[in-house]
C-alpha cells in the first residue's frame, strides 16, 4: 500500500494557498499544531483524513488532542507541538525518549523546517505554513510512505 502524507504546522490562521494544493493532493494531512482558526482546517481537503494537534496558540481549540499517532504500512508517525520539549528549540533527543517506537516524530513550534534522520525515531519539522515567521516562505512537506521501510521526505517552500 502506498500513501502520500501532507505534513504542516504553524499557520496561526493562515495557510498559503500553495501549501493547501500540495496537502490536498495527499491521502492523509498533519498539521502539527497553531492552528489558531479553525477556517485554515476547512481548506484542506485530504482524500482520506485529517489529523490535527493543538499547539502552544490553540487552547481554545478543546477538540483537538495534544498528541496523535498514526499507524502506516513500514512504522507509526507520532505528532505533538513539540513546546513542551523545550521552549525556544525543542530537544529531539528528548521527543526520542517520549516516543521511541515511532519511525517519524512531527513537530512544529519554531516556524523552522528541519528534518533530522541522523537517529531513529526521525525527527521532523515542516516550518510555518503561513505568514508569521515563515523563514523565507510558506513550508510543507510531504512523506511518500510503502509498505516497506523506504519513507521519502519532500520538502516544499512557497514564496
Amino acid at each position: 500500500m502506498y500513501k502520500k502524507i501532507g505534513i504542516l504546522s504553524d499557520t496561526h490562521g493562515v495557510v498559503h494557498p500553495g501549501v493547501v494544493e500540495v496537502i490536498n493532493q495527499c491521502d492523509i494531512a498533519i498539521h502539527a499544531g497553531d492552528i489558531v482558526d479553525i477556517k485554515v482546517l476547512q481548506k484542506l481537503n485530504p482524500k482520506q483524513k485529517l489529523v490535527a494537534v493543538q499547539g502552544n496558540n490553540d487552547t481554545h481549540l478543546a477538540d483537538f488532542k495534544e498528541v496523535e499517532m498514526l499507524d502506516l504500512p513500514g512504522g507509526k508517525i507520532v505528532i505533538e507541538h513539540g513546546h513542551k520539549h523545550g521552549h525556544h528549540k525543542p530537544s529531539h533527543d528528548s521527543l526520542r525518549d517520549t516516543y521511541p517506537d515511532a519511525k517519524v516524530i512531527v513537530y512544529g513550534h519554531t516556524h523552522k523546517q528541519v528534518i533530522d534522520k541522523d537517529k531513529t525515531p526521525w525527527v521532523i519539522n515542516p516550518g510555518a505554513a503561513g505568514e508569521i515567521r515563515n523563514h523565507g516562505g510558506a513550508k510543507c512537506f510531504v512523506i511518500d510512505v510503502s509498505d516497506s521501510q523506504e519513507w521519502i521526505i519532500t520538502p516544499y517552500t512557497f514564496s
